[in-house]
């Protein structure tokens, strides 16, 4: 009888412990839950203030906002809330590269000097010219940020003064100083700003209605004003030369729309922009100014801006029809570097959802 009870008990607890394992697996999981989660450790860590997170993933938009845009006024960002992308702007200048060697604009092996405003015998290593390949892969030999960035009259004659002491395509260098270059070819070719090319081409097919190098008094508004690591506020960028580097401003839902357009690789232009030139010592490849990871699982399409006061990585995995948009108002040393663990996390969540 004891040995009957003993057996039927076993049998209850074994059961149950199968249903709860059962509801445990099965328990549901949303992007917004898996959002929340992971921006709510990160607030943990009191050296940030703010966060927004927008992720698209097959056709679906969530975006959530956390934390204060204000130390001490506890009102958190919103879906009106206007970011600097900083370098993620690359990506439009990239964008409107392929563009330009789809349409036959430009070639990928071109010397850029044929397109530049004056001679500049400088611009070569030995009988090796910088072509607009090196300028979309960070390859030129071009120093980070230009000897005269403060106009463009300036900027011309600071590249007088270049040394370049590497052959060109042999050493990735990352520099803020050939995409200004390139932004600047891009208005001679097809005769037009390049404000203008951004607007016509990406901004207002996509409906990016929020995303501007410039703002209006409404906009400025909504601008966020960012932190330093030791939360002093900082002041935004500002926009001297053509943009090609940085200086774009934009809404989490506008970036939402941009990775939708990216994610769609029948896309030609997108399909182009996607290339890889040359792969760089460190864990990617890059071509139009997209940093390439792969692995056997997927690849992903990012980059990271940084500035001031602000920092925001911008990832797309087109196998899964998933981009991430994470956006901080603080700029410290490793700010960026934390933002990718969240969105490497976020990634690998929604992963296993399916």
């Amino acid at each position: 009888m004891n040995k009957i009870l003993f057996l039927a008990l076993a049998l209850v607890v074994a059961s149950c412990h199968k249903k709860t394992k059962q509801t445990k697996a099965h328990t549901p999981v949303s992007i917004e839950s898996i959002i929340e989660k992971n921006a709510n450790l990160l607030l943990q860590d009191k050296r940030f203030h703010s966060l927004s997170i927008g992720i698209y993933k097959n056709g679906k938009k969530v975006i959530r906002h956390f934390g204060e845009l204000k130390i001490g006024e506890g009102i958190p960002p919103n879906d009106s809330t206007i970011y600097e992308l900083a370098s993620v702007t690359k990506t439009f200048l990239g964008t409107l590269a392929a563009k330009a060697v789809l349409e036959q604009k430009i070639k990928l092996q071109d010397d850029i000097r044929k397109y530049l405003p004056q001679p500049y015998p400088n611009l070569a290593f030995e009988q090796s010219p910088i072509t607009i390949q090196h300028l979309l892969t960070h390859t030129s030999g071009f120093p980070n940020f230009p000897p005269d960035g403060d106009s463009k009259a300036g900027f011309w004659e600071g590249l007088k003064q270049l040394n370049i002491k590497d052959k060109p395509g042999s050493r990735y260098r990352y520099s803020n100083t050939a995409p200004e270059v390139m932004a600047y070819i891009l208005e001679k070719v097809y005769q037009k700003p390049y404000e203008t090319l951004l607007q016509e081409y990406i901004l207002n097919p996509l409906q990016m209605k929020q995303t501007s190098f410039v703002l209006d008094q409404q906009a400025k508004k909504r601008l966020v004003k960012g932190y330093n690591g030791d939360n002093q506020l900082m002041p935004n960028f500002e926009r001297k030369l053509w943009g090609g580097m940085g200086g774009l401003h934009a809404t989490v839902g506008d970036m939402l729309k941009y990775a939708k357009y990216h994610l769609n690789e029948s896309n030609q232009v997108v399909k182009t922009s996607h290339q890889a030139f040359f792969e760089t010592p460190y864990d990617f490849e890059i071509g139009y100014y997209w940093n390439i990871l792969k692995n056997a699982e997927t690849t992903v399409y990012r980059h990271h801006g940084g500035i001031f006061g602000m920092q925001n990585w911008f990832m797309l995995y087109p196998k899964h029809q998933l981009g991430i948009s994470i956006f901080t108002n603080v700029s410290f040393e490793r700010t960026g570097e934390v933002l990718e663990k969240v969105a490497g996390k976020i990634y690998d969540q929604i992963i296993e959802m399916q």
